[in-house]
Formats: C-alpha cells, structure tokens, sequence
C-alpha cells in the first residue's frame, strides 16, 4: 500500500485536548538546551498551559476547556468561549501567543512580556523580547509543515489517522540536539520529567523513525553509544554532562538490525559493529552467574525500584532483592548474539568470530530451557541465583524467550495459550506485565499488572519467529485499539495501561501513588508508546 501526504493538516486531527499533554521545541527546528530549554504541560482544570521546565509558572487562557482544538506538540490555535487563541515555539526558551491570557509566576526563571493582544512566555536567562514581533503566521505554518510533509499509510480508518498524528507530533518534540557528552541528535522518552536519554528507549524511538527519517534512526543508536565507557560498558541513561552507573535491556543491534533492513548501509554497520560487540561482551562478562552461566540485572536498595536495570523497576520479581537468573536479561543477550553473528558475516568477519556469537546465544538457550522454564505454569521465571528455586512469579518476561528462538514449538503453543487463559494472561488486553490472577503480586501500578507497549511488540517479533503470525497481529491489533481508544478518550500516549481495559491511564498507579504529578503519574505523551504505535502502522499498512 503506497503512502499518501497531504497537503494541509487535516481539521479532524490534533483535536482532543486533555491534561498533561507536552509541548516543547524540537532539534528538527533548531538548536534544544538541556539545561534551560522551556517545557509546556496542558493543565488539568480549565485551558490553560503549566511551565514545568526550567522554572515553574501558569498561563490562563480560559476557566473552561477550549470548544475545539489544534493542539500540536509545539503550537496549538485553540476556539474558546471568549474569542480563539494560538502560539508557536519560536526557539527552545520562548512560546509565543496571541490572545487574552493570564500569567502567574512562581519562578524568576520565567517572564513574559505582552502587548496589543500578544504575550511572549520565555526563560529569563535567554529572554528576548523583539521575539514579541515575530510572524505568528509563518512559525504555525512552519511548526504544521514537518506533519503534513510526511508520506502517511495510506486508507487508515479514522481514529487510526487521528493518532498517528499525536504520534508523529510527540516523536518530533523529544528530538535533541547535540550537546556535551552527546554528540549525535538524540531522543528522550518525555521532555518532562525524564528528559535523559535512556538506552532501550532509544532503541525503540529509532524503530518509529526508520520509516521516517532512517538517518535520525542512526543518530538515536549512535547517542546511546556517546554513553560508552572504554570497558564496554553502556550506561541506562545519560545526559549532556553525566551518565548513569548501571546498564539496561541490550536491544541495540536489534534496532540496528531493522533500520538497516528499510535502508541497508553497510559503512554504518561497520561503525556500529564493535561498539555492540564490545557491550554485549560487557553484559556477558560483568552480568553472568557463574554457576549457571545465565544473566541477572544488578538489584538495588529502593523498595519502590529495586531493578531499574532491568526496566521493570518496581516489578514483584525482585521484591525480595535477591539475585536471580532472569528470562529477559539473558533473552535480550542471546538475541544480540545472534544477531551480531549476522553482522559478522555480512561485514566479512572471520567466521570463527561468528561461530562464536552463535555459541553464546546456544548456551544461553539452552540455559533458559533448563534453568527457567516452569513446565506445570507453561512459561518461563526468574529462578533464585544462589538456590537455583524458581520465584513463582508470573510475568510478562515469561514469554520473551519467544524473541531469541529458546522455546521448543510445544513451549511455544503453551505461552500462546496463555492469551486465552483467564487464570493467567487471558485479559482485556494482554500482556499484563503481572497477571491480576495472581493475587499475591498483582497491583495496577507500574510493571506490577499494567501493560506495556514495548513488551507486547517484542512478544509479538517472538510469535512471528515461530509462524504464530495470529498471535503476533493479535497482540498488535489490541495494541494499536488501546493507544486509540485512551488518546480519544484523554488526549496523550501513555507509559503504560490497565491490562482489564476499565481504569483510564491517569488513573493507574504509579510506585504506590496517583497525584497527577512525576514521579507518581502515568506518564504523558510517552516515547516509545508513540514510535512503536508509529512503526506498528506502518509495517502493518506495508503488509496490505
């Protein structure tokens, strides 16, 4: 199916107003600023703009919800009961807008002026004030241009088409320039209260931009590697000026590995080859359990995010605060070996070196079969390091072995199973992170039962391995009908979703807690929710 571009932006898109939605200035425009760079939220009473970053203040533009709405990810033209109202980024520290608005300051680091109708918001520091006469016209066009200039699937249904616009517009506000340590253009998973880089987010931003822009793809693997140490070592998040001390999932040949497939370079893989090389053999060398062979994700000391490693921070599976040989760690690290040993032999490396790869991800299967599968539950679970005991916990890293080929085709049909099984998985929509059967472990908080869209895509990649291309659309289908279903109903992409399909994302728990505010909120306007959705509809429209 061909894409199709349109020639203006359409009316019936960018039209559902709701709290907590995003707005900032993208690297695609200009040049960011990590430290001073002006972050907008839409607020949660009335139609009105909260200052989150660098200072905090409110814009007012109306006691009741705008009539309708145009509310990109850096402009918005707005119909409310008193007249209209619209304002652009102009650069990374001003907004500007015209109409009736009030202002209320409770930082010095921001300052408006106003007149004739205008008011110019902006972080003092950079303040500049003949910013006030700039052509509002010409910065909404221009803001409207990079929507309307990309070649969309065509035939979407509705809600399909109003969506991916939120995505596409969300993708393009968490684009950073370089700065400090990072010197490619990066991505983040939110503007607000994020704003890092973080190393599988990247990984999964650069699957939505390889159908868009396949050389900011490159540049989001490419950041994360700005954050390599000379041991191999790639660190979970970083920052112009700092990087974090642990690691997380290793997904990154897997990205590199399907944005070279929509545009193949064999220079680039080249480049990337022995900076993947050297971190997987990191993760092999500093994260193996030496009895099993098996990896396991460093564990921490804060009850509410014992292994943000891992990415599921605050997962029942590590309540105890114990080492365990994991089914996702050593997952992620047998898939990139087998992926580097196609590396190797596309770029003419010795094929002893890609025997090796093959070996590593061999034994690392075979270990997951022997160490993790749990035959009477049908799936697989993190097993005690020093005791070799299982955990009894059900969850969703159960089923990613499915992505490195570990599962027999009987394990296989058994975690297919479970999507239909009330007692287990069997949800509104799966694939829970902890299944609400499970009593005991099960909350709507986090990776404790809600779902989340980056494991359902992994899981997804698992059945195509195996031919169980139902299960695959499946999962996709009722992803892509989610993401719609609460961006109709709320306005924003979500971290993640109640996986019984009642409870409205900002609602869900977080941590323990639901206050509308980081760090106890869903967040809003979410990275990868948005380039997944994104690559999602594309490769399913690709398919006809």
């Amino acid at each position: 199916m061909k894409p199709e571009h349109g020639r203006d932006l359409r009316t019936d898109v960018l039209n559902v107003w709701g709290a907590g939605q995003l707005l900032a200035f993208s690297a695609l425009d200009g040049a960011t600023d990590y430290a001073d760079g002006l972050v907008l939220k839409t607020a949660g009473t009335g139609c009105a703009f909260d200052v989150m970053l660098p200072g905090k203040a409110a814009v007012s533009l109306s006691d009741e919800p705008p009539r309708a709405c145009r509310l990109g990810g850096d402009f918005f033209e707005l119909t409310l009961s008193q007249g209209r109202a619209r304002g652009a980024f102009v650069d990374a520290y001003h907004v500007l807008l015209e109409g009736s608005c009030t202002f209320q300051p409770d930082s010095p680091t921001i300052m408006t002026v106003m007149r004739d109708g205008r008011t110019l918001l902006g972080v003092a520091k950079h303040f500049d004030a003949t910013l006030l006469d700039r052509d509002l016209d010409a910065e909404i066009a221009l803001r409207k241009r990079w929507l309307t200039g990309l070649a969309l699937p065509a035939g979407m249904p509705e809600l399909r088409a109003k969506t991916i616009y939120k995505a596409l517009s969300v993708m393009k506000t968490q684009v950073c320039s370089p700065e400090g340590r990072l010197r490619h253009r990066w991505t983040t998973p939110d503007r607000w209260p994020h704003r890092d880089l973080w190393l599988w987010d990247s990984a999964f931003h650069a699957l939505g931009w390889r159908h868009l822009d396949v050389t900011l793809a490159r540049e989001a693997v490419e950041a994360v590697f700005d954050c390599q140490g000379p041991d191999g070592m790639v660190s979970h998040q970083g920052a112009p000026t700092w990087v974090s001390p642990t690691t997380q999932p290793p997904v990154l040949a897997l990205a590199a590995e399907l944005i070279d497939e929509v545009s193949p370079d064999d220079a680039w893989l080249a480049r990337m080859y022995p900076l993947l090389s050297s971190y997987v053999r990191w993760d092999l060398r500093e994260r193996a359990n030496a009895p099993s062979g098996l990896l396991r994700w460093f564990i921490g000391n804060d009850p509410r995010c014992r292994s943000g490693e891992s990415g599921m921070d605050n997962s029942p599976r590590f309540d105890a605060a114990q080492q365990l040989d994991t089914p996702d760690f050593s997952t992620f690290a047998a898939n990139e070996c087998q992926i580097l040993a196609r590396f190797a032999r596309r770029l003419g490396k010795p094929e002893s070196e890609a025997r090796d790869w093959l070996a590593h991800h061999q034994r690392l299967c075979e270990k997951i079969n022997e160490r993790l599968w749990n035959d009477a539950q049908g799936i697989y679970m993190d097993c005690e390091a020093s005791t070799g005991r299982q955990t009894g916990v059900l969850a969703s890293a159960g089923f990613l072995p499915l992505l490195c080929g570990a599962p027999s085709a009987e394990q296989t049909a058994r975690l297919a199973a479970h999507l239909d099984r009330p007692d287990t998985f069997g949800t509104a929509f799966p694939i829970a992170s902890v299944p609400p059967a499970c009593r005991d472990h099960y909350s709507p908080d986090m990776w404790r039962g809600p779902t989340w869209v980056n494991i359902n895509w992994l899981v997804a990649c698992g059945f195509d391995r195996y031919g169980l291309s139902d299960a695959a659309d499946r999962l996709r289908q009722g992803t892509l009908a989610a993401i719609e279903r609460w961006y109709a109903a709320c306005g924003s992409l979500y971290e993640y979703y109640d996986t019984l399909g009642e409870t409205p994302p900002p609602k869900l728990l977080r941590k323990g807690r639901c206050e509308g505010r980081y760090p106890f909120q869903d967040i809003h306007d979410y990275g990868w929710t948005s380039t997944l959705y994104v690559d999602l509809v594309y490769s399913l429209h690709a398919r006809g």
